[in-house]
C-alpha cells in the first residue's frame, strides 16, 4: 500500500510538472509583450494548478470557432462595403502631423481616412442623452440598432423601452445587441420578454456560459456603445444604457458621469457598418446595406476607429501612441480606469519630460478596486516625469477622452486599460474639426475644475501598506 501511495505522489509530481511546463511553452510560445508573460508566469507558478487553468481560460485571444471562422469572412466584405461608398470622397484633413497620423493610419489599414457628417452635438448629462435619444426613437421610421455592454433596467431605461416598443409596432425594425456578462439583470428582467413580444430583435453577445470556457476565451467582451437610427443618426461615446441614479448605487462612488456624441451624415451610415460587423459575427446574418446613390456634402470630418478581435486588432492602442507621439503643446485624458500599456505610460512619461502639459484626469473613487489599486502603481512615476493627475470628487468620471494640442480628439469607449486596448470589441471617434475639439476641450475644463490636484509630494507620504499593496497589484496589471 505504501509503494502504491509512493508511485501515485510521484505520478501526480511529474504530471503536474508537465502540465506547468507545457502551459509555459505556451505561454512563450504566444510572443506576447514581455509584462504580459511575465505576469502569466507569476500567476502559473503562485498558484499551482489554478493558474494554468485560468491562462488556458483566460490568457488566449480566443473567440471560438464559430465567431472566428465569420469574423474572418466579413473582413473582405466590410473593407469592400466601406470602399465602395466612401473611397470616392477625399476629406480636406489639414497638414498637422496629429491629424495625418491619424488619417493614414486609417486609410492604409480600414481603406479609408474619415467620414463626413453635417452635425454634431455634444451630449454630456444623462437628461440631454435620453430626452435626445428617445426623440430620435419616435421620429425613427424604418430601422433601430443598439449595441451597448451595459443595459440596465430602472428609470429612463425604462421610457427608452417603451419608445422602442412603440417604434417597434408601428413597423420600425429595431435591433439590440448587448453583452451577455455585463447585462445579466437585464436578461432576467421582465424587460427583455416585453421587448421582444413587440418584435425587436434582443440578441446576447458573446453570452458567458460554463462549456464556452472550453472552447473560446470567455471575458472578450463587447464593450461599444453605438446606436444608429435610419442609417442617419449615430450616437457614440461612453455612456451605457443605464441611469445613473439607479446603476451601481451600492457601490457608493456617485452619479457615472459621461458624454455621448451625436451626429448625422454619411459617417452615421459609416457606424452603421460598424454594427453590421458585430451583428454578422454574433448571428451570421449580414446587414451591411449600400449607401444612397448621393449623400449629403460634407464639410466636417472624423475617423471612425473599431478594434477588438477579428477587426482592427490594437488599432486604437496604436492611434493613441501615434497621437501622443506627434503632440507637441498638451495632452489632457479623462479615463475611469489608468492601467495604460508599457508602451503609452512611457510615452506619456516622456511626452511630459520634453515639456508638453500631460493632464491624466481620473474618478477619486472607483467602482473596481483592484484596478484602483493597479492605477495608483503609475501615479508616482507619472508624477515624477512632470506629469499632473486630478482627481474627479463629483461622481465616477467615466467619460472616456483624449484632446492633444487641441486640433486632436479622440472620444469613445475606450478605458486607458490594457483590457480595452487589446481585449474588448471598442470604438473611438477621432474628431479634426477645431469647434469640435474646442467642445471636448470645455467639457475636460469642466472636470478638472471639479478636481482636486494629486502633489508629489503629498502622494510620496502614503503608506508603507499602501505601497506593497500597489506593487503586488501591478504584477498583474497587464492581465486587468
Amino acid at each position: 500500500m505504501e509503494n502504491l501511495e509512493h508511485i501515485l505522489g510521484l505520478a501526480l509530481v511529474v504530471l503536474y510538472w508537465l502540465f506547468t511546463a507545457a502551459v509555459t511553452l505556451r505561454v512563450v510560445a504566444k510572443r506576447n509583450p514581455v509584462s504580459v508573460t511575465l505576469s502569466w508566469l507569476l500567476v502559473i507558478y503562485i498558484l499551482p494548478v489554478f493558474g494554468a487553468v485560468f491562462y488556458l481560460m483566460l490568457g488566449e485571444l480566443n473567440l471560438g470557432k464559430q465567431r472566428a471562422r465569420r469574423a474572418e469572412a466579413m473582413v473582405h466584405p466590410f473593407m469592400q462595403s466601406i470602399a465602395a461608398d466612401f473611397s470616392a470622397t477625399k476629406a480636406p484633413i489639414n497638414d498637422s502631423s496629429l491629424t495625418h497620423g491619424i488619417y493614414q493610419l486609417l486609410a492604409t489599414r480600414m481603406g479609408i481616412g474619415a467620414l463626413g457628417y453635417q452635425r454634431m452635438q455634444l451630449l454630456d448629462t444623462p437628461e440631454l442623452i435620453f430626452s435626445s435619444l428617445c426623440a430620435d426613437v419616435r421620429a425613427a421610421t424604418t430601422a433601430i440598432h443598439i449595441e451597448t455592454y451595459i443595459w440596465f433596467p430602472g428609470g429612463r431605461v425604462d421610457h427608452l423601452s417603451e419608445e422602442l416598443i412603440n417604434a417597434s409596432k408601428r413597423g420600425v425594425k429595431v435591433s439590440l445587441l448587448i453583452d451577455h456578462a455585463s447585462s445579466r439583470p437585464f436578461f432576467r428582467s421582465n424587460w427583455r420578454k416585453r421587448l421582444v413580444d413587440a418584435g425587436i430583435e434582443v440578441v446576447p453577445a458573446l453570452p458567458v456560459r460554463l462549456l464556452r470556457a472550453l472552447v473560446q476565451r470567455i471575458d472578450l467582451r463587447l464593450h461599444r456603445k453605438l446606436i444608429v437610427i435610419d442609417g442617419q443618426i449615430a450616437y457614440s461615446g461612453s455612456m451605457n444604457i443605464a441611469d445613473p441614479l439607479y446603476f451601481k448605487t451600492e457601490a457608493k462612488v456617485g452619479a457615472w458621469v459621461d458624454i455621448m456624441l451625436r451626429l448625422d451624415g454619411p459617417a452615421a451610415r459609416g457606424l452603421d457598418k460598424v454594427f453590421a460587423w458585430d451583428w454578422e459575427v454574433e448571428t451570421g446574418l449580414r446587414r451591411l446595406e449600400p449607401a444612397p446613390a448621393s449623400m449629403p456634402v460634407c464639410d466636417k470630418w472624423l475617423s471612425i476607429l473599431p478594434s477588438g478581435p477579428g477587426i482592427g486588432d490594437d488599432l486604437i492602442g496604436q492611434a493613441v501612441l501615434s497621437s501622443i507621439y506627434r503632440a507637441n503643446h498638451s495632452i489632457t485624458i479623462s479615463t475611469p480606469y489608468f492601467v495604460p500599456s508599457e508602451a503609452i505610460f512611457n510615452a506619456l512619461c516622456q511626452a511630459a519630460q520634453r515639456g508638453l502639459r500631460v493632464k491624466i484626469l481620473l474618478p477619486e473613487r472607483n467602482d473596481s478596486k483592484l484596478v484602483g489599486w493597479a492605477s495608483r502603481a503609475f501615479y508616482e512615476r507619472f508624477l515624477q516625469a512632470g506629469g499632473e493627475i486630478y482627481l474627479f470628487r463629483d461622481g465616477l468620471l467615466h467619460t472616456k477622452a483624449m484632446l492633444m494640442d487641441d486640433q486632436l480628439a479622440l472620444v469613445g469607449s475606450v478605458n486607458l486599460d490594457i483590457r480595452s486596448l487589446q481585449l474588448n470589441f471598442e470604438l473611438t471617434l477621432a474628431l479634426f474639426s477645431a469647434d469640435e475639439c474646442a467642445r471636448i476641450g470645455g467639457v475636460l475644463d469642466g472636470y478638472e475644475a471639479a478636481c482636486h490636484r494629486l502633489q508629489l509630494e503629498d502622494w510620496q507620504q502614503r503608506s508603507r501598506a499602501a505601497r506593497i499593496l500597489e506593487r503586488g497589484v501591478f504584477f498583474l496589471s497587464p492581465l486587468l
